[in-house]
């Protein structure tokens, strides 16, 4: 976990806990704190007066990774990535033949670090922003927890609105702990969803894998000298639905919801005949059931806002939620943002 305390001395008291969580792929400080120009989002939140907290799930970035240093762990499809070959490596089936976390180990982790924000900072409550797969676990716990959830800032959740409620049976699932994605893997998976002149910066290519492999001593070692591969978890979810999103009201009602993504997004939007994989943002705010609810759709913007030229439009989206909980003067209802962050309802 990292910490940007941006609360003023003599208003301690005054103190605004929030607390950033990455989505699947990419580590916490790559998405969050990515320390090129303007781009370190909890940087402009401490900035403006909040105390950020980031912190990476067990797995991903620097927080510890059991069993994935093994090359063996690696999805056995994707072993031909690594080479050259880390030493004393041979391709064959994984040494641990599961997934390494889920929807339960996710969800106690988010809640061993809530509870230390509360107990060492002073505050009641915690403001959640997450990105992409962050809904998985933070949509669930704040409507178990909403005593210890001020509200939800959702960028680009995933949400599959007819998701499986209920916890597979043996756990831990069968499989294995790693997927690896490449560099060029990873810019061209962006490229699909790069449809503005000037969406995002060549630049990005290199600081964004450059910022990942810094969070990954391990598989920044791997593949291609001076490239690396990028080492993501293996998790498997559950209890993030239609019905989780509406229970008992908590979203939208006792915790203040924003959703914000962005137009040409199709991670966050797909088609699928699996209800595990067919997601839906519109579905999302339609299945929150308190009236505290907004959304916004942002121009000329992909998944990976966060890197885009829309980004600072969208951390000045956060100050102001986190001020007034508010979009536009209002508290509920549905708006688009172009790229000069200005706010109209939608059509």
């Amino acid at each position: 976990m990292r910490e940007r305390d941006g609360t003023l001395p003599g208003h301690l008291d005054e103190r605004t806990a929030v607390l950033m969580l990455h989505g699947r792929s990419v580590p916490v400080l790559a998405g969050f704190d990515l320390d090129f120009k303007s781009y370190s989002w909890a940087d402009a939140l401490a900035k403006a007066g909040y105390d950020v907290f980031m912190m990476d799930l067990q797995g991903s970035g620097l927080s510890p990774r059991p069993k994935m240093d093994d090359p063996r762990n690696v999805n056995p499809a994707q072993q031909n990535l690594l080479k050259p070959r880390p030493p004393g490596f041979t391709p064959g089936p994984p040494n641990y033949p599961f997934q390494l976390t889920n929807s339960n180990s996710d969800r106690d982790e988010l809640n061993t670090v809530v509870e230390w924000i509360i107990r060492e900072r002073g505050v009641k409550k915690v403001a959640f922003i997450g990105w992409s797969a962050a809904a998985f676990t933070m949509g669930p716990y704040a409507v178990k927890n909403p005593g210890k959830v001020s509200s939800l800032f959702l960028l680009a959740p995933i949400f599959p609105p007819e998701g499986t409620s209920k916890a597979p049976d043996p756990l831990p699932q069968p499989g294995f702990p790693t997927f690896l994605s490449t560099k060029d893997g990873t810019w061209n998976g962006w490229t699909n969803e790069v449809h503005c002149e000037g969406q995002r910066e060549q630049a990005m290519r290199d600081k964004v894998w450059d910022a990942i492999m810094k969070s990954d001593p391990v598989g920044s070692t791997w593949g291609p000298e001076g490239e690396g591969r990028n080492r993501i978890r293996n998790f498997v979810r559950w209890g993030w639905n239609k019905t989780t999103a509406a229970q008992g009201g908590v979203l939208g009602g006792s915790v203040p919801v924003l959703i914000a993504y962005g137009e040409h997004d199709r991670q966050a939007n797909t088609s699928s005949e699996d209800p595990e994989f067919n997601f839906s943002v519109p579905a999302l705010y339609n299945a929150i059931a308190g009236d505290h609810k907004l959304m916004v759709k942002l121009d000329c913007a992909g998944h990976s806002v966060v890197w885009e030229m829309q980004h600072q439009n969208v951390h000045n989206l956060s100050k102001h939620w986190l001020k007034q909980l508010k979009v536009d003067g209002k508290t509920q209802g549905i708006f688009d943002m172009n790229t000069n962050g200005d706010i109209s309802p939608a059509p």
